[in-house]
């Protein structure tokens, strides 16, 4: 196959009227279009209103109640009457005290209650919060890095199972030729029925491979349009990249600096350090003081249009002195936790720089297979001219006949299949480096 080729699907007819993907293209649609990427982009949204959430605790809490009650216990009698402001000297009787009439007492009530200082923990919830947001940044990166090498191991399937049928498409169209010339030699009484038969079982299981080709496309275009959200009976003219002679230079000493720098796991990992860090501190403010101030006015009524109002202010200093050891607890389970997620980078550093050393191996292995794979096919066709040739004087039988077909159709597989493998493991590089 030459390079630069445009692989139309087999069995739809041809590629006329039909949108060309590249891979770029395929990345470009799974990052917007896939669920992966589009629950990453709300994760996101949801980090930001944590935020909010937590910049709440610097605010004062304002509540306001508004109540109607009615009965005749008399405490809620007595306090009711002097919240309405008609409480009288006829009220101190022992039988009114006692056994009051019931009352309707409307109440609306207005509190306020401000942490004025609360030992840091509500700036150490801000401080993790806004770090969940970073976190959720990174795991966009993540999500689109993995979609990108999922569409192009997907693109890469299809294009194989492209190839495969038009390998066996081929293979067929040889497979026909064979069938002329061992029924030719044997209408010549040059060859027996059985080079013939042979030929023709051959032909027929050519053909069963370029049906299993065509349905094992139809699936692979499926995958790849659920991998980039589209729906799976769409239908793209894919492009096989151009060869490429020689694999990327770089150190590999430079890539894995690059990769402990840019992958989005060691970032979110570090980002995991610091978001232990803040809820350490928010544990251990539960050891320091809490100083509040309060507010409140409240109107009480006969009648829902007629209440009398009062209020008042007040400040406090809250100190915790005993919770049953929960709050050591806490601290504690906070320290390990740090601790925890600090092994835990270190541990995903070591896997980023063996991923990095594996990837680099498997694409440098992939331009060899690719190289070796042309070869491959120059040898077969011509080994398979030379063998036509010979069987065409006799000098050759119908079973060499049919291994050098078989080794054609073999080798022109395995060159798609390099290539291929080259276009992923440098997709697969790009990932392993946090490209």
């Amino acid at each position: 196959m030459c390079a630069g080729l445009v692989l139309a699907p087999a069995g739809h007819g041809s590629a006329h009227g039909q949108a060309l993907l590249t891979v770029v293209d395929a990345v470009a649609r799974a990052t917007t279009q896939n669920p992966d990427a589009r629950m990453a982009d709300i994760a996101g949204h949801e980090a930001a209103t944590r935020v909010a959430q937590a910049r709440a605790g610097l605010f004062p809490r304002v509540d306001v109640t508004d109540m109607w009650q009615r009965g005749n216990q008399p405490v809620f009698v007595f306090g009711s009457l002097l919240g309405q402001q008609r409480f009288t000297e006829a009220h101190f009787a022992i039988p009114s005290l006692n056994r009051p009439d019931a009352i309707d007492n409307f109440r609306v009530a207005v509190a306020a209650e401000h942490l004025v200082y609360d030992g840091g923990a509500a700036r150490s919830r801000i401080r993790a919060a806004r770090l969940g947001v970073m976190q959720a940044d990174t795991d966009v990166v993540a999500v689109r890095q993995a979609l990108t090498l999922t569409v192009t191991s997907a693109y890469g399937a299809v294009l194989q199972t492209v190839a495969a049928g038009a390998t066996a498409q081929a293979a067929l169209d040889a497979a026909d030729a064979d069938l002329a010339r061992a029924t030719a030699r044997r209408d010549a009484g040059l060859a027996t029925d059985a080079d013939a038969l042979a030929v023709e079982v051959h032909r027929a299981r050519v053909a069963e491979m370029r049906l299993r080709a065509s349905l094992a496309e139809d699936l692979a275009r499926a995958e790849l349009n659920r991998v980039m959200g589209e729906p799976l009976d769409a239908h793209f003219t894919l492009e096989l990249p151009p060869v490429s002679s020689a694999p990327p230079t770089a150190d590999a000493g430079a890539l894995e600096t690059e990769a402990v720098a840019g992958r989005p796991e060691l970032r979110r990992a570090a980002l995991d350090v610091d978001v232990s860090g803040s809820r350490l501190a928010e544990a251990r403010a539960a050891y320091r003081p809490q100083v509040f101030a309060q507010a409140g006015w409240e109107g009480n009524g006969g009648a829902w249009h007629d209440r009398a109002g009062s209020w008042g202010v007040g400040a406090g200093v809250r100190l915790n002195v005993f919770r049953g050891g929960a709050d050591r607890a806490r601290v504690a389970e906070a320290e390990h936790a740090v601790q925890r997620v600090r092994v835990a980078r270190e541990q995903i550093e070591t896997a980023v720089r063996l991923d990095v050393r594996a990837a680099v191996a498997r694409v440098e292995t992939a331009y060899a297979r690719q190289t070796l794979a042309a070869s491959v096919v120059a040898q077969a066709q011509e080994r398979q001219r030379i063998v036509r040739d010979r069987y065409e004087q006799g000098l050759a039988d119908v079973t060499t006949l049919l291994q050098a077909a078989e080794a054609v159709m073999q080798a022109h597989e395995q060159q798609t299949r390099a290539r291929v493998d080259v276009l992923i493991e440098r997709a697969s590089l790009d990932k392993a480096v946090g490209r």
